[in-house]
């Protein structure tokens, strides 16, 4: 763990435990290069101005990242957090000076079987910041995880699916793959596999999926596949949500993967 690129002292940990508004981005490096950096570095520019009321250099964000990366394995999982200086500062709505914590670990290898899905109806705060406020979306996902499934689905006040715990999804409907319109955090790995989309002619659209789309479908149509995507795993294959079996459709997947892949390492 580094702060400001200078090693992470008891003090720089303490104050980071107690950060609760913050915001990161999470990212898989190899060989000193990720897919989607410039995405990161705008989400956490974005994120930063809508927090603290001030921007974020990205040659500063590089500079942190080149330096914790230095001298370490080829392959990593990166934990970026931005956390205010002056926690009074924010509380008085001032514009709030940052600082920058870059954690390193053991890469992560992406999740390929498939799993299966509980909603409850939850809303993040702000969604479409990825800010470290994590307790409801964890403690949901705990919840369906002791009742026998893999993970939580979140649908909003009008019955909306909108993400789960950790993930976008997408689902596909036999024509074209279906992001849903509801409010979701915009994820790096999502916007790289429309990204992929777009450049390969796969046909995609942001509209709203409700529970009852995902009834069995009338003879001879295929029922819906539908897949998880977060910055660890592509493209996860959904079995079912609730009691409702959905296809898993390999080809599908490996499509999607493909969508990812088609995006450029990007060297830090």
């Amino acid at each position: 763990m580094e702060v400001n690129g200078v090693e992470a002292d008891a003090e720089d940990l303490r104050r980071l435990a107690g950060a609760g508004y913050a915001h990161f981005t999470s990212m898989q490096v190899r060989n000193g290069a990720v897919r989607g950096l410039d995405l990161h570095l705008r989400r956490l520019d974005e994120s930063t101005r809508a927090l603290f009321g001030t921007g974020l250099d990205t040659e500063r964000v590089r500079a942190c990242l080149r330096h914790a990366l230095e001298g370490g394995p080829a392959a990593a999982s990166v934990r970026v957090t931005v956390f205010g200086r002056s926690p009074d500062a924010v509380l008085r709505g001032e514009a709030v000076e940052t600082d920058l914590a870059v954690a390193t670990s053991a890469p992560v290898e992406a999740r390929s079987a498939p799993v299966r899905l509980r909603t409850t109806v939850y809303e993040r705060d702000l969604p479409h910041v990825k800010h470290t406020g994590t307790f409801g979306l964890l403690h949901h996902r705990r919840q369906a995880v002791l009742a026998g499934y893999d993970d939580a689905l979140f649908t909003d006040r009008h019955g909306r699916i909108s993400e789960a715990s950790v993930w976008n999804i997408c689902f596909y409907d036999g024509e074209r793959f279906l992001w849903p319109e509801a409010a979701v955090l915009p994820g790096i790995t999502m916007r790289l596999l429309q990204r992929g989309m777009a450049a390969e002619g796969v046909p995609s659209e942001r509209r709203p999926v409700r529970l009852g789309d995902l009834a069995t479908a009338p003879p001879g149509a295929p029922a819906l596949s539908a897949f998880l995507t977060n910055s660890v795993s592509p493209a996860v294959p959904v079995a079912c949500i609730d009691g409702t079996a959905l296809t898993v459709d390999p080809a599908r997947t490996a499509l999607l993967v493909g969508c990812y892949e088609s995006n450029p390492w990007q060297t830090v």
